[in-house]
């Protein structure tokens, strides 16, 4: 589920609030496990020696804590500060921040189709399945559309609801590709046949809709192509494609054409 029902693992990473700090250790509830409480011994505070524990950890201060141990009877749990490496607290701080937008897409879902947020969580334990979390869901509903939601099981009146949040908050980076192509024809007839064998483009453009293209000259002979899409993988098939046809075309009209990738920053 998107919000976690049971007792956590040994060494899992968890984030936790401080609600009570005495000389001895630390009382801090976890925040993805309904305000389970946990406890910090003074001795799992810090590598670093310290005057009072007030020094490392604050009332109400959110942080990265590994667990150590765990009593199932009591349901309580042991955790452990100093124990969570720089790389390991930089990764869950990140995890938690994916998973605090998920829950608030959830809840924008539910105020506009009038839902409980139980039944959205049901619905995103579905995406989480096959996703991992319920943030890649999202993320692939943009890159992907709708189908990527129906994969997941998701049905009306959620489908629609989900896909339109999705375009509307998740951002993701776009990827830019361009290829400059120098075509010289030295034929009476040579710009009509230049210009045949730059069309060929579009011939291409049309089976890749989902990626964003422009053509434009430089300046004789030289010609360029930007394109732009979110999966770079595609991104450098169309770019090789669209090089590919151009070039073939231009040889076939007894052309000479080049071409060069352009990086861009």
């Amino acid at each position: 589920m998107p919000i976690k029902q049971k007792l956590p693992k040994t060494n899992e990473l968890v984030i936790g609030t401080v609600t009570k700090i005495e000389d001895h250790g630390a009382f801090v509830t976890l925040d993805e496990y309904g305000g389970l409480e946990a406890y910090v011994p003074l001795n799992e505070v810090s590598h670093s020696w310290f005057k009072s524990i007030r020094e490392v950890l604050k009332v109400d201060q959110k942080r990265v804590f590994k667990v150590i141990k765990i009593d199932p009877r009591r349901n309580f749990v042991d955790i452990s500060l100093k124990r969570v490496s720089d790389s390991e607290r930089r990764h869950k701080l990140q995890e938690w921040k994916r998973f605090q937008r998920s829950i608030k897409l959830l809840e924008l879902a539910c105020e506009k189709l009038g839902k409980r947020m139980e039944e959205a969580l049901e619905e995103g334990a579905k995406i989480e399945a096959v996703y991992g979390e319920v943030y890649s869901g999202f993320e692939a509903a943009v890159t992907e559309g709708v189908s990527a939601l129906e994969k997941a099981g998701i049905k009306e009146p959620w489908l629609t609801t989900f896909y339109n949040l999705a375009k509307s908050y998740v951002k993701l980076p776009r990827i830019k590709l361009s290829a400059v192509l120098t075509i010289t024809c030295s034929q009476g007839d040579g710009v009509e046949r230049i210009k045949e064998a730059l069309s060929a483009w579009k011939g291409v453009q049309s089976k890749y809709p989902d990626i964003e293209a422009k053509f434009y000259v430089i300046g004789p002979p030289r010609y360029r192509i930007d394109a732009e899409a979110y999966d770079p993988k595609r991104v450098e098939t169309f770019i090789d494609e669209i090089v590919k046809v151009i070039v073939n075309k231009a040889n076939e009209k007894g052309c000479q054409a080049t071409f060069q990738r352009i990086e861009n920053k």
